[in-house]
């Protein structure tokens, strides 16, 4: 091979001879370093050297990119790696394994630094808003409900529901709303048990519940189960010692008591509060169940009644006698039957006070809007109704697999006898109606 000594004018003339694919100019100044001119123009610095009695070629770069010098130095570099026994282009791709690797830890230290710096940042609300919203298409409305006003922050001004203070005060959740996830101990929920047991142990109760269920969740999805404590923080013995065991409540209205309470309730300023009061103990609905009643839910041609279920989701009650003439007398203000008067408010509040002033008046103590539906169970059981027909229409789950499974009681079956017990509590209460204008009529003995 004939060897020259590279300058920019020889590098510049050199041409592919004509007829090849490809020339070579080779420099004597750095063994292994060659110019290689193609047919098509194209010129690149190469390096040829023999390695265990092969020959390796590897191509630098364009006289463009590269100058003279440069050439030459990376050539030497090269022929030292061969003279050591080594291959370049091994060499090389070791290198940029290397750098790559380099490149992937730093990555992944960058990557962990962000997790470990979201997982700071990131606030228990957040999580839980999230948690909200997906767990919402299989929680009924109320349930729903629930776990907002749990959260709340408060501060909005209210006419009731403020112990005097004129705005809402926050939900029991709203303690570890602002903390960051991952901060929340079984130490930071006892304290808190420890302070909200003292303040609402009842709603601080449902609250936990909450959490310890909203922490599980957390641990079932991958997003979430790296942001909080290895183990559930809502689950811890002083919590439940803190907050106490509900005691089970035992008011409801006697055979005696009602022809007072009746006589009190029917005396209130408010007619809708007395409708609504009534309506509850005659359903044996829940009190938030009635709040919630619309006109569109009310069949009066049917005589049925579309309850708003936290348990089954809905179910249909009759519509008796009684219940009727209430609802008909009631003001039709908007799409809620026991509407309000005051502006900007649909439905009206769950009226305790009014009716704490009503069972002063009638000389009972500690009966709650929750004790009449207790008192409808209770004074079904001296009807001789039938097992489970005033369980149904209160929405009770079946408590036997005979009635989860093969007891479907119709709506007119319903009807009979909650009509029936209607009727007899009236009865009892000294109240006289005559229901003839009425389709529903007295169960037939």
């Amino acid at each position: 091979m004939a060897k020259v000594n590279f300058t920019a004018g020889r590098i510049a003339d050199f041409q592919c001879e004509v007829g090849k694919g490809q020339s070579f100019l080779w420099d004597i100044a750095a063994p292994g370093l060659g110019l290689r001119a193609t047919s098509k123009g194209a010129k690149a610095y190469m390096f040829q050297a023999k390695l265990n009695n092969q020959t390796i070629r590897i191509t630098l770069g364009s006289p463009s990119s590269w100058n003279i010098d440069e050439a030459r130095m990376e050539a030497r570099r090269l022929k030292i790696l061969v003279d050591n026994g080594h291959d370049p282009r091994k060499v090389k791709a070791d290198e940029l394994e290397a750098a790559q690797v380099a490149r992937n830890k730093r990555k992944a230290a960058e990557t962990a630094a962000a997790n470990l710096a979201a997982k700071h940042a990131t606030t228990f609300k957040q999580v839980w808003d999230i948690y909200v919203e997906e767990r919402k298409p299989h929680w009924g409305e109320r349930h729903y409900i629930d776990h907002i006003k749990k959260i709340a922050p408060g501060g909005i001004p209210a006419s009731r529901g403020t112990r005097g203070l004129g705005v809402t005060i926050a939900g029991p959740l709203h303690y570890f709303s602002e903390l960051p996830i991952n901060s929340i101990d079984t130490e930071t929920v006892e304290e808190w048990a420890r302070i909200e047991g003292k303040i609402r142990p009842t709603s601080a109760r449902l609250a936990w519940r909450m959490l310890k269920v909203f922490f599980q969740w957390c641990y079932e999805n991958k997003a979430y189960r790296d942001l909080i404590q290895p183990h559930n923080p809502g689950k811890t013995k002083r919590s439940g010692e803190s907050l106490g065991k509900a005691k089970a409540k035992r008011d409801n209205l006697g055979l005696a008591q009602l022809p007072g309470w009746f006589a009190a309730v029917q005396k209130l300023p408010n007619p809708v509060v007395s409708a609504y009061l009534q309506t509850l103990l005659l359903t044996g609905a829940r009190p938030g169940e009635i709040l919630e009643m619309k006109w569109t839910d009310i069949n009066w041609r049917w005589e049925s009644i579309l309850i708003r279920d936290k348990i089954e989701g809905e179910r249909t009650i009759p519509l008796t006698p009684f219940v009727a003439h209430l609802l008909t007398k009631l003001p039709k203000r908007n799409d809620f039957v026991f509407s309000s008067a005051q502006k900007m408010v649909d439905v009206i509040g769950k009226p305790h006070l009014l009716h704490k002033q009503a069972c002063d008046a009638a000389g009972l103590q500690e009966l709650t809007l929750h004790g009449l539906r207790r008192s409808f169970a209770s004074l079904s059981l001296q009807t001789d109704t039938p097992g489970g027909v005033a369980a149904q229409i209160q929405g009770h789950k079946p408590q036997s697999a005979r009635e989860r499974s093969y007891i479907i009681r119709p709506l007119d079956y319903l009807r009979k006898w909650h009509a029936h017990i209607e009727s007899w509590i009236l009865e009892q209460a000294q109240i006289s109606f005559a229901p003839e204008q009425l389709r529903l009529s007295a169960v037939q003995k």
